[in-house]
């Protein structure tokens, strides 16, 4: 657990998690609406991971430099985007194209038969 957070736990979950996953989880979902690709997420989740960071230097001073806890914090930056992207894709999917596709998950969709 120590690869995840230093100190106290509540402010890894208020600011990594709730703050930085709300913003990562926006910004999926802003990139699927406007159909770029996937691969830009990782673009995107760089900065943003930094500044998740700076957070907790700032507010809390926890280690800026540190690369374990950047390269984490940017993971799961990662996967929450990558989780708003895909949402907002099926929607698109099955709400644009409602002759050719439906939903066959929450994640995923299907042609018609």
């Amino acid at each position: 657990m120590v690869l995840f957070f230093e100190g106290n736990f509540w402010v890894f979950v208020l600011l990594t998690l709730v703050l930085g996953g709300g913003a990562a989880f926006l910004a999926g979902r802003s990139l699927a609406k406007d159909w770029r690709p996937v691969g830009q997420l990782v673009l995107f989740m760089i900065p943003l991971g930094a500044g998740v960071r700076f957070l907790h230097f700032a507010l809390f001073q926890q280690p800026l430099f540190s690369l374990t806890h950047f390269i984490t914090t940017t993971l799961i930056l990662i996967s929450f985007a990558i989780l708003g992207y895909r949402l907002k894709r099926v929607s698109q999917m099955i709400t644009q194209y409602p002759w050719l596709y439906e939903r066959s998950g929450a994640l995923s969709w299907r042609q018609k038969p």
